[in-house]
Formats: structure tokens, sequence, C-alpha cells
């Protein structure tokens, strides 16, 4: 298949750290959970979605080709089921053709897709509504159809898995995803991009770092562990694997989800808000993620009015799918991709040592990272608490220092100080999270959040 509009494929960068452009520009991923897209929308809501979240710069959405919300039996949007008697051999070419318009539609919004083949339910029936339809032949043969469908539409990355461990009480599902891996690429003609989306708690290098087809780790920090899921240690535990690949949280809590651990959700405990969401979401990047997954509650299941709830008690869903486009957590997320494009990108490393104060934990956990060279810091602090650092892990003479607004994306400058000793800063009181960057001032950045990288 073709398309108008070919976005840069998206490659690993050279040092294994990082998502870079074919031409080596460096790459946010800055995600969005519409999981059941191709089951539930039609083209005019597809349209309407895809527009709103490159407003919002989001880069990239997962959605899934076999969705789990019975996505092998209830039809889509235009009455078509995506395989033939369920069988993985034999695709609908009328319900792939509705998917080669929307990935499309994405490129056209300046949108890479995370495509999952299968959502995890059709390998393994650990829950789900299934059934399992796939072994290690169909899984191959599926996996060489859509390589070959999909293999000049360049902003396609793969992701395997589907919320299901591939390693699970003595059951290795591993074989049959690594067939669909190879099929993939013989279909393309080339090694494609490859990740595994696993179940909540857990990260893919638990049980697939080693697998030659994983090319990035992810990891699914959810939403049944309560706030303040600590997601900076299993990203800090991927980044020191060897060998290095790649890593970021592809699923942290959604927001207006309720907080309860899983399977009990029970909406009078409360739910996620925006709040919420950006601890997870810095926390995660600066501990060394190469981007980062958003996602409402609403959204991933395209909710609307009339359609059936995924198991859900009442007062579990409190608003529709269009009406979550624009809650608060979905218009702030632009303001973290743009902080991370308007410094050096491709050098950043996680550095806890930048802090001479205590780091905290849970909800108090503050997190830093900075350019290799010293040229710049940030330190995300989830409470307006004194923080104090080591000026002198920066370079040049003297610093410029700056609080930035998470929620609003402003910057404030706090004043000059020289790169010596340590140094206490205090941030406003009137938000609950901050972050503070400190620069060299002799490179002239500008203000935090006024980016000098363009990906777009």
């Amino acid at each position: 298949m073709s398309s108008t509009t070919h976005l840069p494929r998206i490659q690993v960068s050279s040092d294994g750290r990082f998502l870079v452009t074919e031409t080596g520009a460096p790459f946010f991923w800055l995600g969005d959970t519409a999981w059941e897209l191709f089951h539930r929308l039609n083209e005019e809501e597809a349209a309407h979605y895809f527009a709103n979240r490159q407003k919002k710069r989001f880069t990239l959405i997962q959605a899934v080709l076999l969705a789990e919300l019975d996505g092998l039996n209830t039809p889509n949007a235009y009455g078509e089921r995506p395989l033939l008697d369920n069988d993985p051999t034999r695709p609908n070419e009328a319900y792939f053709a509705y998917v080669d318009r929307l990935v499309q539609m994405a490129a056209r919004h300046g949108l890479y897709m995370g495509l999952l083949p299968t959502w995890g339910d059709k390998v393994t029936t650990l829950w789900g509504v299934g059934p399992a339809i796939f072994n290690e032949e169909n899984a191959r043969i599926y996996g060489r159809y859509l390589g070959e469908r999909y293999s000049e539409q360049t902003n396609v990355i793969w992701i395997l898995g589907g919320d299901r461990p591939p390693v699970h009480e003595g059951n290795d599902y591993r074989p049959i995803w690594r067939a669909l891996a190879e099929g993939l690429d013989e279909g393309a003609g080339r090694k494609v991009l490859k990740t595994y989306h696993t179940w909540g708690g857990h990260s893919t290098s638990e049980y697939l770092h080693e697998e030659p087809w994983l090319d990035f780790n992810t990891m699914q920090s959810g939403h049944g562990g309560g706030r303040d899921v600590p997601v900076w240690e299993w990203i800090s535990r991927d980044y020191a694997l060897h060998p290095v690949k790649p890593t970021l949280d592809s699923e942290p809590n959604y927001e207006d989800h309720p907080v309860n651990p899983w399977p009990q959700w029970d909406p009078a405990n409360g739910f996620f808000r925006d709040y919420d969401v950006r601890k997870q979401l810095y926390r995660s990047v600066f501990a060394g993620g190469c981007g980062v997954t958003y996602g409402h509650h609403s959204i991933w299941q395209m909710y609307a009015p009339g359609r059936v709830l995924n198991n859900q008690p009442p007062g579990y869903q409190e608003y529709t799918w269009y009406e979550a486009l624009d809650r608060p957590g979905a218009q702030q997320v632009r303001y973290l991709r743009a902080l991370m494009e308007s410094r050096p990108f491709l050098t950043r490393i996680p550095d806890q040592s930048i802090l001479a104060s205590d780091p905290g934990q849970g909800g108090a956990h503050v997190r830093a990272t900075r350019d290799k060279e010293g040229s710049y810091a940030f330190v995300y602090l989830p409470l307006p608490l004194p923080v104090t650092v080591h000026l002198d892990r920066l370079t040049g003479e003297a610093l410029n220092a700056w609080w930035y607004d998470p929620c609003s994306g402003e910057s404030l400058h706090i004043g000059q100080y020289p790169a010596r000793g340590t140094y206490t800063f205090t941030p406003p009181g009137y938000r609950p999270d901050w972050v503070l960057v400190l620069d060299d001032a002799a490179r002239g950045f500008p203000p935090p959040g006024q980016s000098v990288h363009s990906q777009s």
C-alpha cells in the first residue's frame, strides 16, 4: 500500500538510548492510548480525534488491529470484522482497507501509529474475551501479511503483545510472538521497528530483553498499583541493562480512572487526575525514558452512550471519549514535549547526583536529569518544597535558573548564580508541581519550552 504523506521512519539512535528519525533528528515518543480506534470509530470521528491530538502535539497513537472488546466478533463502525471465520490467515480486505485509510489519515496529521497486530487475549486467554486463535504457524503468516501491507507506510511502529505476559505460570508464549515478529520482517523485506506491550506492573525487559526482534523496552506502570507507583525505579533498571535499548512507560495511570487496585475498580476511592498523570510522566522521562504515553480511561475504549463498557460498575465512567479529548492532562502533556525539545536532546542522561537534598519517596519523590556535558539540568518537584542542588555539576561560570510550570508551559526566570557549591531553591506555592531548570548561561538557551528542535 502507498500513501501521499511520508513521515521519516523512526529508528533507534546509535547509542541505543533514544528514538530518532532516519535522518538522525530526535523523536520524542508522546503517545496516546486509542486501543479501540479501528474497532469503534467511524472515519469522521477518527478525523476529529487525529486533529485534536495533532493540535495537542502528540507524536504517536497506540491502537489495536484485533481489538480487546470482542474485536473478532463485534464488527467495526462499518459492519466489518477483521478476519474471515476468525482465521488469522484470512484477513478481511474491507476491514483492513479501513485501517489503511486511518493510518494514512494519521500521517497527514503528522502522527505516527503504534500498531498492535492483536490484543493479547487472542494469543492467551488468561483473562479477556478472546478467543485464542494464534499459533506459531498462523502468527507468522498474519505477520507476513501485515509487514507486506504496511511496508511503505513510514509512520508505522509495531507493538506486539497487548496487555498480556509473554511467559506466565510455566506457559511460554514467546514462540508465537517471535513468529509474528519474524513474519512482520519477512513481509516488509527488512527489519521493522518493534516493541511489546506487556501487562500491568511489569516491563518487557523481564522476559524479552534478549530477544533480537525487540528494539526497545516498554512497561505498564498502569492503574492497579495506586498513586505514585515507583516507575522511575523500573526505568532505571531497564536503562542499566545490556545490550542497551531505549525504554519508556507505554501505559501509566489513565486520567479519570479509579485509583483502586485491579480488579476491584471502585469510584468511591477517587480517580487519577491530571496531577497524578504529570507526576508519573515527568518522573519516568527524567529517569531515562525516551518518551512516554498518556492515556484517558474513556478514550482508550472510545466510550460513547450505548457502547458496552469494559466490565465496569456504575459510576466508573465520567466522560464520553469526545468530552475527554480536552481534559486537563491531555492539554498539559505538550509542555513535557516542549521542555524536552528546548534543550540538547540526544545527550540527556538521568542523574540523581545533582540533588544535594533527600530525593524523597512516593508522592514526594524528586527526579533529576541533565545534559551529559553539563550544559543544563532539569529537576522535577512533585511538591512545592525546597530542593538543594549541586551547581558545580554543570559547566560554565554562571548558571541561569528557571521555574517551568508543567500545567501551563510558562517559565519564570529566577536569576543567575555562580556555578559553585550548592544552592537551595524554593518553588512558588501556587502550583502543586514544578520543574527547576538550570542552564550554563554562556550557552544562551531560550526560556524552557521554547523549542530549539523541530520534529513535526
